[in-house]
Parts: structure tokens; C-alpha cells; sequence
């Protein structure tokens, strides 16, 4: 028997797995999940042939502890390129990438020692063809879909066959190294779930409140629309309307009337995510909700028992996963094994994208054309969800040509007055000191402004007791604990004046009287104006939302932004209806700009020729912040320890994500030229300067040159 695996017990004993048996196993794993999407046949190929080339000499030494490099992923990836059909074609691109990433295509030029596809194909392999004497291998089958549009399909065929077969590959090889067992398939079905959700929403029918009753109506709505077959949908429900029970209601109906696999909520940002996270896990528990996004702690250390959530994340098997636009997308156009293993699993579920006018504009095609694949291809079903819906009608038109965008919630019911909490007043510019001196004159007040280093400036203007500041200058961590000590003080009446970026605008549950914007899209304003009288205690007349411009130099990014808001502004008072909200977005990604300003990296045209590394590369939804510090505290301290002297690992990255700032290079580097920095990696460093992270206002922007580069 040629082997696959080795497994030296602490008893001394040997245990192996055949390569004939793990061929096998993955074929049937990865066929049993590309069924969903129509590709059974082909991803059984692709799992025969992942591993042919164990079949040689050399592989077999290497195994039994020879020092020898083998390339065991290439043999297959050439017999599988030899059939010439467009089926081997994409099965070589799985093969060849199964551990080190989906390649380029590359060209005919291309040598034996690049990594594109046909410098792998050129390459010598050691002779593996006892194969064929135990891998009956047939000629695979393409689903029907794969020829129906040229341009786009095979990547995304070839994209979920790789997940399929990248899951299979590693679950088996977990399955043989833990003697059978795979803690997989955690948490309760999805009718029981609904089931929750129903008893959770119950109360919701004896409303004391119009404006609770008015949310039990849109709930009521929601859920009768789950009957309809899958799609696409949209839920514009206005701010406190309810819309993240409502989303969630209606996608466990619409999954148990379809026998849907799971419901995936996305996010557009880390920092309001442990807020629906909290929500969720009290209504369904924390077994069924497996969050995956850079901060999120799950236990997986050597001798304690293992979270399920934790080995859940990896592949996304689990009834209720909730994570963020970044992790999403950049899943979905990545190319490492690691990133792409949860794609199979997204086929069959409904996706919900909670916030969905924060689809990055320079992303805005290919994300469009990601959930029109999803839903046309992978039997998905897609919830658009927000309280200003983003005018992408005409993108779905041209990708998803044939299907109509459902909305759950009647407008009757979005324009109804109980939603119309406040009132909007233009008071044109003022400087930092002017607005400091407004906003101390108020007892309780959010004032959000465009960027980091404006909001670091006012804040250094205002009286120190009873304020407050919040932006990604801050930890994770410091920022949750000052959103608590601020609703604290909020609730109980205490003076309380927050000056915040545009992170605190998205899915933060919080209600302040009166809230000043400095002019931004109208998306944005809308946004902030659902922190002001969010409960309706107040009368409207008594719930001003100001804005405001003011002598700091508009961010470049929100620039267009501005101008589309203010268009609408000039020519409309209601600034909160559905015709003021789909004006700004038709001026702002039709006429303001163009086809290349919504797909900056120009990904689509990359995508026919099969360039998934340099996709990959180039799919960044943010940019250029990839260097991290570490902030030392007695929290921190012992995973900071830990991290020197062992290294990085998955566990260890995301709890020090609590603890961690991002910033661009030239930020980093101006650190580390002067000494603030420990370097622990090309990309990472611990701020050893106490001094330069404030404990109001977390990293002090001003200690490097041009550091504020950030929104939020």
C-alpha cells in the first residue's frame, strides 16, 4: 500500500492512510458538497486526481522520513490538463493550487519555474502512474451553467470546485489524524432556529408603543414574504424600524421553506459586529452563531477543550455564521487554500448584507456581480438590508438580467411619520473652536466628522468631564468599553457628549438627543440621524440633527460623496425619503462616476482569464492598511508574551486583535524610524512609547507626518 499519511502515536505505534483510501474519501467529500451547485461529477475528478503524484518513489521516501522536496500537486493537474476539455482545464487549476493557492493562467511562454499553471505544467514530475491501477478516474462533467456566460462562470466554477476540494482534502486528513472523529456541523437545525426567532418576536404583537407596533407590522411583512421562491431582495426599513430582527426573521422562514443550509449575515464593519453578535447569541445561543472576523475569541489551546465555533470558522459549517464585508468578499476573491475552503458552503444559504449602501465603491461591480452569481449559480438567496438603499438596479439589471429585486418592506410602511424622529438643519460652516463651543453647551450630544485627526482635535477642545471620543485610533477593545460607559451615562441622564468617526453611524445601537454631521454623503447622514431619538421619547422639533461643514480639507474619498448630498440637499427638504435617497445614489455612481470608478483594480477583466492570484492581490476592500501595532496593557501583556515567544497563530492573531491599531506603511514606518516600536514582524510591531497612545483618544495621530489617512 502506498501511503498518503503517516501518523507516529505517542505510544510508539504507527497509523497510515493509503492513497488510494484519501483519494477516494475527498472525491466523495468534494462531490457531495459541489452537489448543491450542480458539479458533483467534476469536483469527484478533481478529488481522484488531487494527490496522484503521492503515487511516486520519491514521495513514498519523503513520507518515511527522507529529507527529499517533492511536488506531490502537479501530477494531476498535468493528467487532468491532457484530456483538452474545459472541464480538465479547470480541474488542473484546483489540483495544481490545493496548497499553495489557486495560480494565474500565465502563457505559453511561461517556464517550469514560474508559479502560473503553465510553468506547473512544463515542470518534470517523478513518475506516479501506478495510479491507475487503483483510481478508476472517467471523464468529468461540467454543470450546464458553466457555458452560460463565458466571461465570468469558470472563474467562479472553478472557485467553489477548489473550496469543495480544499474542505474535503483537509476534513479527511483531520478525520485520519483524530481517529474518525471531525468536530464538524455544530449547532441546531434551521427550523428550530425559526422556531426561536418566533418565540423571541412574540411579544412584538402586544406592542405599548406605536412605534413598537409599527415594527411588528414590518416583521409581519417580512415574514410573509419568506414564502416566495428564492432571489434577490431588498429590506429598506428606516432606522429603528427593527431591520436586523426583521432580516433574521425573514431569512430563517425563507431557509426553512427552501431546506436551506444556513443564514450568513455580513457586516461592513469589525467595530459594530459584537453588537448583533451580543443579539443573536441571546436569542438563539452561542452554540449556533459562529462569528468570524478578526476579533472573535474562540478557545483552541493545547489541553483545553476545543470551542466548535473555532473549527467552524474555517469552513463556515454552522446554521448562523456572522461576519464582515471584508472577510466575505475577499473570500470569495481569494485564492489561498485557508481563504476559499468556506466558499462551498456558502451555496444554498441566504445571505443577508446587513448595511448594504457600504458595498465599497471601487469594489461595487465585482461585489454586484459576486451576489448575482451566488444567487443565479449556487442556489442562494440575497437580503440587501439598510435604512438608505444604494441605487444598484442597474448593475443587477446587467449581471443578473432576468431577475427582479424584491422589497420586504411596503413603503407605506417606511414613509410612515412615527419613523420621521427628527429634524434636519443646514447651519453651514463653523470652525473647531465654534463647534466646541456648541457642543459643551450641550449636556448630551454626538458630533461625528470625517476623519480621524478632526475628531482627535475637537475632542482636545471640550471640557474633559462627560466627553468622549471613538475612532479606529482606538482598540477594539478601548472602544467597546467607552461605548459602554457611554450608553451607561446616556441611560442614567449624566452629562455625555461623544465626538466619533463614521464608525459609530452603522448598526450601533445608541440614542442621543441631538447629533451634529459634518457634511458627508446623504448616506452617512441618514446614518447618524438614526443615533438621534432612536426610541421616539422626544418630539421631533426637540431632535435636531445639524450639519455642518467646516475649514478642515474634505477626505479625497468622500469627495464626490459631498457633492451628490449636496445636490439633493439644494433641491430637496425630505431628505429621508426614498426619492431623495435614490437621486444621491444615481448622481453618485452614475453621473459622478464611472464604470472604472466602480471597479478600480479592473477585476472583471481579469476574471476571464483565470488570474485568481493577481485578483487576489488586487481585491484589498482596504487598502494599503495592512500594517498593525500591538498596544501593550495588562491585558494584552501575556499574549504579546506568548506571540514572541512562539509565534503567530490563528487563535492567538484574533485574540490580540482586541488589543491592535491598523495603520498605513508610512505611519508605521515613521514609528519604527524613531524608536516607539518593537518589530515582531514585516507588518506588525508592539508600541513600546506608552506616550503615544492616549488613553481617551488610543494612538496619537499626531506624532507622524501626514498620519491621518483614515475615515473611521
Amino acid at each position: 500500500m502506498k501511503l498518503a499519511h503517516r501518523l507516529e502515536k505517542s505510544d510508539g505505534s504507527v497509523k497510515n492512510q493509503g492513497i488510494q483510501e484519501h483519494c477516494q474519501n475527498v472525491a466523495s467529500l468534494a462531490a457531495g458538497f459541489a452537489n448543491v451547485f450542480k458539479a458533483a461529477s467534476i469536483a469527484h475528478y478533481v478529488g481522484l486526481l488531487h494527490d496522484i503524484g503521492k503515487y511516486s518513489d520519491a514521495f513514498q521516501r519523503r513520507i518515511l522520513g527522507s529529507k527529499e522536496r517533492v511536488d506531490h500537486s502537479t501530477a494531476g493537474a498535468q493528467v487532468a490538463w491532457r484530456t483538452n476539455t474545459i472541464a480538465g482545464r479547470i480541474s488542473a487549476f484546483c489540483i495544481s493550487g490545493h496548497h499553495g493557492g489557486l495560480p494565474d493562467f500565465g502563457s505559453k511562454y511561461s517556464d517550469a519555474s514560474e508559479g502560473t499553471l503553465q510553468g506547473k505544467l512544463k515542470r518534470s514530475v517523478e513518475p506516479y502512474g501506478d495510479y491507475e491501477n487503483e483510481l478508476p478516474v472517467s471523464e468529468p462533467v461540467l454543470p450546464d451553467w458553466a457555458g452560460e456566460d463565458c466571461r465570468f462562470n469558470p472563474y467562479y466554477l472553478t472557485k467553489m470546485l477548489f473550496s469543495a476540494l480544499v474542505d474535503a482534502d483537509y476534513l479527511d486528513t483531520e478525520a485520519f489524524m483524530s481517529n474518525g472523529t471531525i468536530s464538524r456541523n455544530i449547532g441546531e437545525n434551521i427550523p428550530t432556529l425559526a422556531d426561536k426567532m418566533d418565540r423571541f418576536t412574540e411579544p412584538w404583537k402586544q406592542s405599548t408603543t406605536e412605534l413598537n407596533a409599527k415594527r411588528s407590522q414590518i416583521l409581519e411583512c417580512v415574514i410573509r414574504h419568506a414564502e416566495e421562491e428564492k432571489g434577490l431582495f431588498s429590506l429598506t426599513v428606516p432606522t429603528g424600524g427593527g431591520k436586523t430582527t426583521a432580516s433574521m426573521a425573514f431569512a430563517l422562514h425563507h431557509a426553512r421553506r427552501h431546506s436551506m443550509s444556513r443564514i450568513i449575515y455580513v457586516i461592513p464593519y469589525t467595530s459594530i459586529i459584537e453588537q448583533t453578535q451580543a443579539v443573536f447569541e441571546s436569542i438563539f445561543g452561542k452554540d449556533n452563531v459562529v462569528a468570524h472576523y478578526s476579533g472573535v475569541e474562540y478557545s483552541h489551546k493545547e489541553g483545553a477543550p476545543e470551542d466548535r465555533r473555532y473549527l467552524a470558522t474555517e469552513n463556515w459549517d454552522a446554521p448562523i455564521i456572522l461576519t464582515t464585508s471584508v472577510q466575505f468578499f475577499e473570500s470569495i476573491y481569494g485564492n489561498r487554500p485557508s481563504k476559499c475552503r468556506k466558499l462551498h458552503n456558502i451555496a444554498n444559504s441566504v445571505i443577508i448584507f446587513d448595511e448594504a449602501q457600504m458595498l465599497p465603491v471601487p469594489f461595487l461591480r465585482p461585489c454586484v456581480l459576486a451576489i448575482a452569481k451566488l444567487v443565479r449559480y449556487m442556489n442562494c438567496s440575497a437580503v440587501l438590508c439598510t435604512a438608505t438603499q444604494p441605487a444598484l438596479n442597474r448593475i443587477f439589471a446587467e449581471f443578473l438580467p432576468d431577475t427582479r429585486i424584491t422589497e420586504l418592506c411596503p413603503d407605506e410602511l417606511f414613509s410612515d411619520p412615527i419613523f420621521a424622529r427628527v429634524v434636519f438643519r443646514t447651519i453651514g460652516k463653523l470652525s473647531d473652536n465654534d463647534l466646541a463651543d456648541r457642543l459643551a453647551t450641550v449636556p448630551q450630544v454626538l458630533c461625528i466628522v470625517n476623519s480621524r485627526k478632526s475628531a482627535q482635535e475637537i475632542y482636545g477642545r471640550l471640557p474633559k468631564e462627560g466627553s468622549f471620543h471613538l475612532s479606529t485610533t482606538m482598540t477594539p477593545e478601548h472602544r467597546q468599553r467607552t461605548l459602554n460607559i457611554v450608553r451607561e451615562r446616556l441611560q442614567n441622564g449624566h452629562p455625555c457628549r461623544v465626538i466619533s468617526t463614521s464608525l459609530i453611524e452603522a448598526g450601533v445601537d445608541i440614542d442621543f438627543p441631538v447629533v451634529y454631521r459634518e457634511l458627508a454623503g446623504l448616506d452617512s447622514i441618514l446614518q447618524a440621524a438614526g443615533r438621534c431619538n432612536r426610541e421616539g421619547k422626544r418630539s421631533k422639533e426637540d431632535s435636531p440633527v445639524y450639519i455642518f461643514t467646516t475649514d478642515h480639507k474634505i477626505p479625497e474619498m468622500l469627495e464626490q460623496n459631498c457633492s451628490a448630498a449636496q445636490r439633493v440637499m439644494d433641491r430637496d427638504r425630505n431628505l429621508a425619503s426614498k426619492a431623495s435617497i435614490h437621486a444621491y445614489f444615481a448622481f453618485l455612481l452614475y453621473t459622478l462616476k464611472d464604470q472604472k470608478a466602480l471597479d478600480r483594480q479592473d477585476i472583471l477583466s481579469k476574471m476571464p482569464q483565470l488570474s485568481f492570484e493577481t485578483i487576489a492581490k488586487e481585491f484589498k476592500m482596504i487598502s494599503g492598511a495592512d500594517y498593525v501595532l500591538y498596544i501593550s496593557c495588562p491585558e494584552s501583556e501575556p499574549l504579546l508574551r506568548q506571540y514572541k515567544q512562539f509565534g503567530p497563530s490563528k487563535p492567538l492573531l484574533r485574540a490580540l486583535g482586541r488589543f491592535a491599531v491598523n495603520v498605513y506603511e508610512r505611519q508605521f514606518r515613521d514609528y519604527t524610524e524613531q524608536g516607539a516600536t518593537e518589530p515582531i514582524s514585516e507588518n506588525a510591531a508592539i508600541l513600546t512609547n506608552s506616550a503615544l497612545y492616549d488613553p481617551e483618544v488610543g494612538l496619537v495621530l499626531t506624532y507622524a507626518a501626514q498620519a491621518d489617512q483614515y475615515i473611521i
